[in-house]
C-alpha cells in the first residue's frame, strides 16, 4: 500500500471536535517522545505532516489525519509524561476511555514502543485496555536503529514478554532509515480488514 495523500482534518480537544466520517480509524499510542509523529511523516512520505519536537508530550489533542480518504490515523496523546498536573492525567484518561468505548470508527490500534528500554506499566496498560476493548492491535518498537543489531532480538524478546504477544507480531522500526515501513503498512492493512496481526 503506497500512500499518495494525506492530510491533517482536526485536532480536537474533545468528543465534540471529532469528524464526522465514516472512514474506519487506526488509532496510534505510546508514551511521550516514543517517536509518535516521526512514525507518521515517515509512513506518509512527508517531513512535516505531524508535528515533531524535542518537548515529549506536546500532543494534547486527538490528531485525525485522512489518508487517501480510506481511513484515518489518530494520534492520541502520547501518555508517561512526567510534567503533566493530576487534573490532565484525568482528562486525558477520561478522553481515551471515551474514544476507545463509543467510536465504531475505530477498527483497530497500533502501540508504539521504544525498542531501548522495557515497556513502562503504561505500555503495558495501554495494550491490556486494547484486550479488554476487543480492539485488535499491532506492536512497533521504534527506534532501533539505535539499538546495536547484536542486541535487538533480545529487546524484541523482551517486548514480547512484557506485552504477553508473540515476538512475530513485533515490527521492529526507524523513521531514521524507513526500516519497518513497509512491514508497518501490511499490519494496518490487516486491522483494516479486521485480522487481528496480533494472532498470526
Amino acid at each position: 500500500m503506497e500512500i499518495k495523500e494525506a492530510e491533517l482534518v482536526v485536532s480536537a480537544p474533545s468528543k465534540a471536535h471529532w469528524p464526522e466520517s465514516e472512514l474506519p480509524e487506526i488509532v496510534l499510542a505510546g508514551r511521550s517522545n516514543v517517536g509518535k509523529s516521526s512514525l507518521i511523516n515517515t509512513l506518509c512520505g512527508r517531513k512535516a505532516l505531524a508535528y515533531v519536537g524535542n518537548t515529549p508530550g506536546k500532543t494534547r489533542l486527538l490528531n485525525f489525519f485522512d489518508i487517501d480518504h480510506r481511513f484515518m490515523l489518530v494520534d492520541v496523546p502520547g501518555y508517561g509524561f512526567a510534567n503533566a498536573s493530576k487534573q490532565m492525567l484525568i482528562q486525558f484518561g477520561e478522553m481515551m476511555e471515551d474514544y476507545f468505548s463509543s467510536r465504531s470508527q475505530l477498527k483497530g490500534l497500533v502501540l508504539l514502543v521504544d525498542m531501548r528500554h522495557a515497556p513502562t506499566e503504561d505500555d503495558i496498560g495501554m495494550a491490556e485496555y486494547a484486550r479488554y476493548y476487543e480492539i485488535p492491535f499491532a506492536v512497533v518498537a521504534t527506534k532501533m536503529d539505535k539499538v546495536p543489531r547484536s542486541q535487538q532480538s533480545r529487546q524484541i524478546k523482551l517486548i514480547a514478554e512484557a506485552l504477553t504477544c508473540s515476538q512475530e507480531v513485533i515490527i521492529p522500526f526507524s523513521a531514521i532509515t524507513k526500516q519497518g515501513r513497509e512491514e508497518l503498512m501490511e499490519a494496518i492493512e490487516a486491522l483494516l480488514d479486521n485480522k487481528e496481526p496480533e494472532s498470526e
